[in-house]
């Protein structure tokens, strides 16, 4: 599985990128296809200003999730749990057909 991560408009540090890699990193026990996930950090005028959007790519369709939080951190780790359940439940529906 291949980590793709992109920082809009500022650049993520080392820690960041070694916090996403390693949540997103478990996301390939839950599906056997998964082929990458997108990871866009970037900085909205809003109160909770940090959006993340992860792209999983799966066979037959790309489950898209994102959500806006305090910090990057809070808001990869909603991702990446919202992510697995999307997952589980695609492996399931692969299953039944």
């Amino acid at each position: 599985m291949e980590i793709r991560i992109t920082s809009v408009k500022f650049d993520a540090d080392k820690k960041l990128v070694d916090f996403i890699n390693k949540k997103v990193g478990k996301l390939d026990k839950f599906f056997d296809g998964l082929m990458a996930v997108d990871v866009t950090l970037s900085i909205v005028p809003d109160y909770q200003n940090k959006k993340t959007t992860m792209r999983a790519e799966i066979p037959g369709n790309d489950i898209v999730v994102e959500r806006n939080c305090e910090s990057f951190e809070e808001a990869v780790s909603l991702c990446v749990d919202i992510l697995k359940e999307q997952l589980i439940k695609a492996k399931e529906k692969m299953r039944k057909k």
